[in-house]
């Protein structure tokens, strides 16, 4: 490729302008205008998460994450953050386990700005020794803080429990030991290899022109990313052969007072086509208010403060689960619930009106979800980066409303059917004989 290659991935009548253009270094760079806004969100997403890491590496994508906020060639870390508080915007960044994001809110006139920063940070990190000793202790924090809330942590060991030692497993920040591990030459190492321009994807949506950001960008990175070689713009992670997953019950003692319980199975790959079924399936199932479990563990029996369903998609994997928090001697009797109304629902005991709430649900969701400047530039990046289509506003709630009620018990009778795994947290025995799958 020797020129930028510009398309319209979306019209202003299908719900865009949503234009593309892929830089000769394979850089792709896409845009939404949305004129009647007066903010911009500007991201940038690097084709690397935590599973990408091989196991001396693990926690190094989201250490290399805070250590690009500690200062580049041209601004320390107080600079990086001033900037952009001077002009009332945010800026932020987090690190998942197939992709990494940056970015900023700022008004429309300071998009420059916005670019400038967050390019500068991406292309010209100093990553001093001095930073990594420092936020090796702040990263230390973090992983001591997550720990201690225990709704948030219990899903990392459910993780852990599902798929087991591997990428997918391990929880994205690492643990101490591994963080503990980690020079200064090998996050280097891990910057070099995986952040190329083949390999990010730049996404803007709001009071925008799309060839100004382009050129804005391209700005921001010829300054220090000038490649004798064009290189082809990464394929996305495709489908391969499914992570294996484990079930069997896992007790964790916790000196706390509520119980933590997370049942889950094998779920989804993300191109699954059923996937919008498995949409519909979550609200009925446990995905508000008046959703089977919320009625019947918490309505009718009082037996939990908390209950829903959740769900992970990944390239070759996912996850279903339902978490519950409750009295600790309240807890056999929740998993019991749970289970019976699981195989209730995947025997096809679903209402009518429990289909179209959940199809409702879910279009609002959609709907309501991109009222922002954030959502709608997320949902560009993901597209390019992930999913490989944008299809339209209209067309997701046409394929919502095309879901039938035989389709909905179908997925929840081969989800349901799914070897089960449990993790449980709370004051019990760790090698209890009280919870069984």
């Amino acid at each position: 490729m020797t020129r930028a290659i510009t398309s319209t991935l979306l019209s202003p009548e299908a719900g865009g302008p949503v234009k593309r253009t892929v830089l000769p270094s394979g850089l792709r760079v896409l845009s939404q205008s949305v004129p009647g806004f007066r903010s911009v969100t500007f991201g940038l997403w690097v084709g690397v998460g935590s599973r990408d890491e091989p196991e001396p590496l693990a926690g190094a994508t989201h250490f290399l994450e805070h250590l690009l906020f500690k200062g580049t060639e041209r601004r320390d870390a107080l600079e990086i953050s001033a900037e952009i508080d001077a002009v009332g915007g945010e800026m932020n960044a987090f690190t998942g386990k197939e992709y990494t994001c940056y970015y900023a809110r700022v008004l429309d006139s300071d998009l420059p700005l916005a670019v400038d920063v967050i390019c500068d940070m991406i292309t010209s990190a100093t990553l001093t020794s001095a930073d990594v000793e420092s936020e090796r202790d702040v990263i230390d924090e973090e992983i001591a803080m997550h720990a201690d809330e225990t709704s948030d942590h219990i899903h990392d060991l459910f993780a852990e429990q599902l798929w087991g030692k591997s990428p997918l497993g391990r929880s994205i920040t690492g643990t101490p030991e591994s963080l503990a591990g980690l020079s200064r030459q090998q996050i280097v190492g891990w910057y070099r290899r995986r952040y190329k321009p083949s390999n990010i994807v730049v996404s803007v949506a709001g009071n925008v022109d799309h060839a100004e950001v382009v050129r804005l960008v391209r700005k921001a990175f010829e300054r220090h990313w000038v490649t004798a070689e064009a290189e082809p713009a990464a394929i996305r992670r495709g489908p391969g052969k499914r992570v294996p997953t484990y079930g069997g019950v896992q007790v964790h003692h916790r000196d706390v007072e509520q119980a933590h319980l997370v049942l889950g199975m094998p779920g989804l790959v993300r191109s699954d086509e059923r996937r919008y079924i498995a949409g519909v399936l979550h609200g009925i199932v446990g995905g508000g208010m008046s959703s089977r479990l919320f009625q019947e563990v918490r309505e009718k029996r009082g037996l939990a403060y908390s209950v829903f369903t959740f769900g992970s998609a990944y390239a070759d994997s996912g996850m279903v689960g339902v978490y519950a928090g409750c009295l600790p001697k309240k807890a056999p009797e929740v998993l019991d619930v749970i289970r019976g109304e699981l195989q209730s629902i995947a025997n096809g005991n679903i209402t009518p009106d429990e289909l179209l709430r959940g199809k409702g649900q879910m279009r609002g969701s959609v709907v309501m979800g991109l009222e922002d400047t954030g959502a709608k530039m997320t949902r560009i990046a993901k597209a390019e980066l992930v999913y490989g289509e944008l299809p339209t506003v209209d067309e997701i709630l046409h394929r919502i409303d095309s879901v039938t009620l035989d389709e909905v018990t179908a997925l929840a009778a081969d989800l349901y059917a799914g070897t089960p795994a449990l993790t449980v947290m709370g004051p019990f025995d760790e090698d209890t004989t009280a919870f069984t799958v």
